[in-house]
């Protein structure tokens, strides 16, 4: 798929800008490779994903038979490496979204860990890890006390961030929580002079079509994976 007129690729290998960037203090990294402190996130990258010797730097860093997980633009996986699950999926960019603020959301901290890791558990978003609520600002709505959506920010990278961990318990869906949610993530961004971008899974067709209607444009498609570090006498 190609890029949007205009666009440059900042955001084709996300996991690496941000970690060597605005969330270098969450990083551990060797050589050519970058992984996420494991209770942020299980996500790793490396700077060419067609350099061999970044990848063997990202075996040494994760260690022996060792599962991580790749995202990016042009992603190529190393031979040697056992693949768990890979799949494709869309990046868009917020082109016309109509962000604000939302009276009823309320920001989630480490003391609603518990609350939005079970939240995440029944409504399988994506990765989610105990610490994941330090990368940015998440927001939730609450019923009678209960955490029922969430939205919140993730990759952080020069002029974007995105949204993600968006989620609703299924006794609350249909009521547009999830929308609402997304559009205040994104007032915040945008209060921060930068630009929402997120992630979907290429087959989840719904979710493309709400996140169009919201204004936001296909830049590119991306490939994530799951893989397991060789053994070590490979």
């Amino acid at each position: 798929m190609t890029l949007m007129p205009g666009e440059d690729e900042i955001s084709d290998n996300p996991v690496w800008q941000s970690l060597t960037g605005r969330h270098a203090r969450f990083a551990e990294s060797h050589g050519r490779a970058v992984r996420f402190q494991p209770e942020v996130s299980p996500f790793s990258a490396v700077e060419d994903w067609t350099d061999e010797r970044a990848w063997a730097d990202l075996a040494e860093l994760a260690g022996p038979e060792t599962g991580v997980v790749v995202a990016g633009v042009g992603l190529v996986l190393p031979t040697g490496w056992e693949v768990s699950w890979h799949g494709e999926g869309l990046q868009l960019v917020d082109a016309a979204v109509d962000a604000a603020d939302d009276a009823e959301a309320v920001t989630l901290t480490a003391d609603d860990v518990p609350e939005m890791l079970d939240l995440v558990a029944r409504t399988d978003p994506g990765p989610f890890a105990p610490r994941t609520v330090e990368l940015g600002t998440y927001l939730g709505i609450r019923r009678d006390g209960a955490l029922v959506a969430m939205a919140g920010e993730r990759m952080r990278v020069p002029g974007l961030t995105e949204i993600s961990a968006v989620c609703t318990d299924p006794a609350h869906r249909g009521q547009g929580l999830a929308n609402r949610l997304v559009r205040a993530v994104a007032a915040g961004i945008r209060h921060r002079g930068e630009t929402p971008f997120l992630h979907v899974a290429g087959h989840n067709i719904n979710a493309i079509r709400l996140y169009e209607s919201m204004g936001f444009k296909v830049r590119t498609s991306t490939t994530f994976a799951s893989i397991r570090t060789p053994a070590a006498s490979a």
